[in-house]
């Protein structure tokens, strides 16, 4: 894995020798291929372009802010212990919480610059979810939110991983146990599920779907609500190998009884929304769309 690509120069003043971690680019990669994505379509519908990259900077700034509220909150142990730490540190980011923060700045601006919020959702669909699938690939390659112990073909080993693959810290930090057979086979650092490449095929996917449906005959905003049934589908799938310690719903993660909400009102929005042959729906142009 690479968890960083390279240091800067020592000479540079403030930053010299800061990692420049994958992570981080691909974060990045994220929000850009996100933002070169809307522009285009936003374009296209006959709406100014440059609006895109205001609306990625509120996905970008709700997103890291709710995201590291999300983690503050399920680690309030951290929080009371080393409060600078758990706020200010590069870690501890969880999807749902930037999702969160991300959708209510977002709708915020859209609001505000009185943009048509069913088209605007519509629109955001596609790139919401190949975004995901960039963002993930930063997961993989820094060796993070990986999956349980595994001997399958498709078994990964994080040995440099945060944290690493090993033995002892899957035992501990997560309170898995890792089947001796596994131990002996492979030693001390085990192959795990790289639930990463799972969800970035996954996203993939959506994002194919979705963007074959955004120029649709029903109700504007119906494709978001496909959008958000379909992630939160992938989501709730690919929990059942993640490798977690908040299974505080029998087998299920609490990121699996949020999904299943985000599914229900998913499936009530794209009924609700559904109306063959209404007009306008996402890919009209400017001025026709509610």
């Amino acid at each position: 894995m690479y968890p960083i690509f390279f240091r800067l120069p020592g000479w540079l003043p403030f930053m010299g020798g800061a990692p420049i971690t994958s992570f981080g680019v691909f974060m990045f990669l994220s929000f850009l291929t996100g933002g070169i994505l809307l522009r285009s379509e936003m374009e296209r519908t006959g709406h100014d372009p440059e609006r895109a990259w205001d609306l990625v900077f509120m996905g970008v700034l709700g997103g890291v802010i709710g995201a590291k509220a999300y983690y503050v909150l399920l680690n309030y142990e951290a929080l009371l212990a080393d409060p600078l730490s758990a706020i200010f540190s590069r870690g501890g980011m969880v999807w749902y919480g930037g999702f969160a923060g991300a959708l209510l700045l977002i709708v915020y601006e859209i609001r505000r610059r009185a943009l048509p919020l069913g088209q605007m959702a519509d629109l955001c669909s596609p790139t919401l979810a190949i975004g995901y699938a960039v963002g993930r690939m930063g997961c993989f390659l820094v060796g993070d939110d990986y999956g349980r112990p595994t001997d399958s073909w498709v078994g990964m080993a994080f040995p440099q991983g945060t944290p690493p693959t090993r033995v002892d810290v899957l035992e501990s930090y997560f309170n898995v146990q890792v089947d001796p057979a596994l131990v002996e086979r492979f030693g001390q650092i085990v192959p795990v599920h790289p639930t990463q490449l799972y969800e970035i095929g996954m996203a993939t996917l959506i994002f194919s779907v979705l963007w074959k449906l955004r120029v649709h005959d029903h109700r504007a905003g119906w494709l978001w609500w496909i959008c958000l049934t379909l992630l939160s589908v992938e989501r709730f799938l690919v929990e059942f190998v993640r490798v977690k310690d908040d299974r505080f719903f029998g087998p299920l993660t609490l990121a699996q009884g949020i999904a299943i909400l985000l599914v229900l009102v998913g499936l009530w929005g794209v009924r609700r929304f559904w109306s063959p042959g209404a007009k306008p729906g996402a890919g009209e142009p400017k001025g026709v769309a509610a």
